[in-house]
């Protein structure tokens, strides 16, 4: 509650005016390490003042892509422009307006929250306040404690506070809630959220494809050093449409009625049914089940996922 009630104070006082629509623009981007190709010419934009997610299997590149476009790496050939800078010459005028959240990064565990973030302002010529802060990523009652005492989710809080400190027009999340129980989680994406309605810029990696679906304005599904697929949410998951219908199949010899409307599989005494006529398909399955005296456990009915088009496209092999 006070974290929104931040964001809904500063939004009425932010005024944000952007030159270029694109706050990050790849093209043709290549890297190779040794026999390796990591990157094979991709292309991707990222608008400014939107969430965009990186998606992609261990290996598949989106680490050297996003090294790249915080200056980490350099490019093989192609070209990056990072608020219309290259990111390889590492400027101090775009080192000053870039956030970066590591999966995992070193704090001094016995300063004092606030004692960290008023290291980490003093290397910005238009530091962020204090409170501010403390008060965007939800730690305004934790600045006089020792970053020993805290949470994990408050130490990734603290994380996001530090990339926040300079007050960067760019944030860079990766893995922002890898460890995190349901309600962290939870609570991270609200704040990730909030940074968005403050005009900020988000590139989010994540291994979890529900973060994805809930946080990002379009994403991209990176696959072997290639873009296999590239747009907002509601785009990438119409590229595979319909209904699935699951349960646990109520015996080995079980049979699902004849003239079922869709496609289904078994696994692993798991049956799961994809249908573009998901009531006709629901009724079938029910009435059979109760002429039977049969219990459908664990049934379940929802729509394609961004999970399943994800598997899809990189193969359930190379899941996250």
């Amino acid at each position: 509650m006070v974290v929104r009630q931040f964001i809904a104070n500063a939004c009425r006082r932010a005024t944000i005016t952007f030159v270029n629509e694109y706050a990050i623009e790849v093209h043709s981007l290549r890297k190779t390490y040794g026999d390796t190709e990591a990157l094979k010419g991709i292309d991707l934009k990222v608008r400014r003042g939107e969430v965009f997610c990186l998606l992609g299997p261990n290996g598949a590149g989106k680490t050297t892509a996003i090294e790249i476009m915080e200056g980490h790496r350099t490019t093989d050939s192609g070209q990056v422009r990072v608020l219309g800078f290259d990111p390889a010459l590492a400027q101090p005028e775009l080192r000053q307006r870039v956030g970066i959240v590591l999966q995992q990064a070193g704090v001094e565990r016995f300063l004092k929250v606030e004692e960290v973030l008023e290291l980490y302002r003093g290397y910005y010529p238009n530091p962020r306040p204090l409170d501010e802060v403390l008060a965007m990523v939800g730690l305004e009652e934790k600045g006089a404690s020792l970053v020993r005492r805290l949470s994990a989710g408050q130490v990734r809080r603290l994380d996001v506070a530090i990339a926040l400190a300079g007050d960067p027009d760019l944030l860079f999340l990766d893995e922002p809630t890898t460890g995190f129980d349901p309600q962290a989680r939870r609570g991270a994406w609200e704040m990730i959220r909030g940074l968005r309605t403050l005009g900020k810029t988000i590139v989010l990696t994540t291994h979890y494809l529900e973060e994805a679906e809930q946080l990002a304005d379009r994403a991209a599904i990176i696959v072997s050093g290639h873009i296999r697929a590239e747009g907002t949410v509601p785009e990438l998951r119409a590229r595979r449409t319909g209904t699935i219908i699951s349960f646990q199949a109520p015996a080995a010899n079980w049979q699902l009625p004849p003239g079922l409307p869709g496609t289904a599989r078994v696994e692993d005494g798991a049956v799961s049914i994809e249908t573009e006529r998901a009531t006709q398909a629901l009724y079938a399955l029910t009435r059979a089940a109760s002429e039977r005296g049969i219990e459908l456990r664990e049934l379940t009915v929802r729509p394609v996922s961004l999970e399943d088009v994800y598997l899809d496209l990189v193969g359930p092999e190379t899941a996250p």
